[in-house]
């Protein structure tokens, strides 16, 4: 998975006001792509880290046949200063990546398997995410 976008127009950003973001999703809210998916029930910020570990342990499962989609993407950089640094001197470096979720947004999706074992591998995926979610399964 790609961790940052090709081109920005500015490297660094001013810090975002997440007070803005805590509202309800509404456009990616049903899984589109897959059968079951997994949901957000509360709005935050996941590391791009958290994203790979999460998608390597579904991933881990999944058959031949299987897909699986991500449906967010890190696309807002954190800047840091090193340590024992003193005051001024500019913005630090960037340090990591982040992704701005929203209440009912929805995370990863999967196909081609049983509800069973997506079950199982949603709810491992769950552990290494710092949100509460559920799994949603697509009704006909």
């Amino acid at each position: 998975m790609k961790q940052f976008p090709n081109n920005l127009k500015f490297k660094k950003y001013h810090k975002i006001n997440y007070f803005f973001h805590i509202n309800i999703e509404k456009k990616n809210f049903y899984p589109i792509n897959g059968e079951y998916s997994l949901q957000c029930l509360e709005s935050g910020k996941i590391q791009f880290k958290q994203i790979e570990a999460s998608r390597r342990t579904i991933k881990r499962g999944l058959t031949k046949f299987s897909k699986l989609w991500i449906k967010i993407f890190t696309n807002i950089p954190v800047t840091k200063k090193p340590l024992a640094v003193r005051m001024g001197k500019g913005k630090g470096n960037i340090s990591h990546w982040i992704a701005i979720l929203k209440k009912g947004q929805i995370i990863f999706e999967i196909s081609g398997i049983t509800y069973k074992k997506a079950k199982f591998l949603l709810n491992k995926s769950k552990t290494k995410l710092p949100i509460k979610t559920k799994i949603i399964k697509l009704i006909y």
